[in-house]
């Protein structure tokens, strides 16, 4: 095996330590195949990658081939591998309180709830408590109970929207839209009202982004002018639908951003009817689309925030929720409501905590637009260039490019997938070194390249990925 190179311009190579019985990686695959669950998501690829080390914006497999990871592991790893002061935090709390139970209290975990409440507090003028637990979908299950248990079960239904991914825990499939991540297990609560999210390119209604008046907007708030829609009594001004979950911008469903004013004009048709605002930020928060909150973008109120994966940057499971006083103060929600083993172990908290902190030293709105732009601008350039891209977008450092076929419309899922393929080769061409791109296709057709790059990108990162997609889309388009 040669010895990692070590790549001086867009990233490095960390030293990888010396096994003197190294299991080779062939031996590896072949434990693999024969005692790993496929369930999980690593057979989504032809034939899954092993990687040895991580740094910055880079994976290395074995070879020591960088890979440019334009995913960050779906969004949480915001910071880049190996952070020197996250990990130093992980560290620190290993050797002061690396493990307390979730019945007692640690500094960690109440400065950093304290922070965050405070942080929504002065955002959006409402006093919350924040309730952590271990990963998105079970912060989403708190959620759930937490809607339920406010009016004591009067209303247990939910709004959704088609395309939306809260996750896939038994309670969590009733409000995620996929019907393949639920269909073997069944549901634990009806299945949410699915409404269509604002899909501007791949519009529902047939209708134009330019003059289509929030149509769609128009479509949902129909649903209470009668009770023979299904969801509004009029007669006694009441509805069994207690919350709408919605992501600002569609995760899974392909990084999709709502039009201006939609959210606004939606929030409004519930607040009229008293349905809570359950804004699932685990993929979006914390910086990716260009502010603190995901949600900040649309002038929207939520009355729940939940939050995940990019909090300990990838180090230690950690999730959580915020909710409004009135939703979450002990009379309602007494200790023992909800509880995970885990919930708000040490380790996460703390790297957490320095997490948030780093946040508020620098100026991430500001930065994450410009390398958005900037990054989205090359985008549209390797659109120009070839007809498969029917369309891009993004917000902040959230971005979508949409793999069709040459007439600029239809879903090409073959080539998307083919185009993953092809840049996780770790073969591609550039400046004299060869490199792999790590990629992540999404949406409702699988056809949607979805970008969530390190916040930390160097714009140098960025013209690298921005030469090495050319590359893939000549290979996957000319070869």
């Amino acid at each position: 095996m040669s010895k990692p190179v070590r790549i001086v311009e867009y990233g490095t190579t960390p030293a990888a330590p010396k096994v003197a019985d190294k299991t080779s990686e062939e031996e590896l695959l072949e434990l693999e195949a024969k005692y790993c669950s496929h369930g999980d998501t690593v057979h989504y690829m032809d034939e899954p990658k092993l990687f040895e080390s991580c740094e910055g914006s880079f994976l290395y497999d074995g070879e020591g081939t960088p890979y440019l990871d334009l995913q960050m592991w779906h969004s949480a790893v915001n910071f880049g591998y190996s952070n020197e002061r996250l990990n130093a935090a992980a560290r620190s709390q290993l050797d002061r309180l690396p493990q307390v139970s979730s019945k007692f209290l640690h500094r960690e975990r109440i400065e950093l709830a304290a922070r965050l409440a405070k942080r929504i507090e002065r955002t959006w003028g409402t006093e919350g408590r924040v309730h952590f637990n271990v990963g998105g979908a079970q912060a989403n299950e708190d959620a759930l109970k937490l809607v339920r248990n406010y009016d004591e079960g009067k209303r247990t239904r939910m709004f959704a929207f088609e395309g939306g991914y809260h996750g896939r825990t038994l309670g969590t499939t009733a409000i995620t839209s996929s019907y393949r991540y639920g269909r073997r297990f069944g549901h634990i609560s009806d299945r949410a009202h699915f409404v269509p999210f604002p899909y501007c390119f791949r519009c529902p209604y047939g209708k134009k982004r330019e003059d289509c008046g929030l149509y769609c907007v128009d479509q949902f708030e129909r649903l209470f002018d009668s009770e023979y829609h299904g969801v509004w009594d009029n007669k006694a001004e009441q509805s069994e639908f207690a919350a709408f979950f919605m992501e600002p911008i569609q995760g899974t469903g392909g990084y999709i951003v709502p039009p201006p004013g939609y959210f606004e004009k939606l929030s409004k048709v519930l607040e009229a009817r008293k349905i809570l605002i359950v804004d699932d930020e685990v993929h979006m928060g914390f910086y990716r689309a260009g502010k603190f909150w995901a949600m900040e973008n649309f002038n929207l109120k939520p009355d729940i925030v939940v939050f995940g994966k990019s909090l300990t940057n990838g180090l230690n499971p950690l999730s959580g929720l915020w909710a409004r006083e009135e939703l979450i103060n002990p009379d309602v929600f007494p200790a023992g409501s909800t509880h995970s083993t885990y919930s708000s172990n040490p380790m996460g908290t703390a790297v957490a905590l320095e997490n948030v902190k780093m946040m508020e030293e620098g100026d991430y709105e500001a930065m994450t637009a410009e390398k958005g732009a900037h990054f989205l601008a090359g985008l549209r350039e390797l659109q120009a260039r070839y007809p498969i891209i029917g369309d891009v977008d993004g917000l902040g450092l959230a971005l979508r490019m949409e793999i069709c076929t040459e007439d600029g419309i239809t879903p090409d899922t073959a080539t998307a997938q083919r185009l993953m393929n092809e840049a996780f080769k770790g073969d591609i061409e550039f400046a004299g070194k060869r490199y792999g791109l790590a990629l992540d296709v999404g949406g409702y057709y699988k056809n949607v390249v979805v970008f969530a790059p390190a916040l930390t990108i160097s714009r140098r990162e960025i013209e690298l990925a921005l030469a090495l997609l050319d590359r893939v889309l000549h290979r996957v388009t000319k070869g």
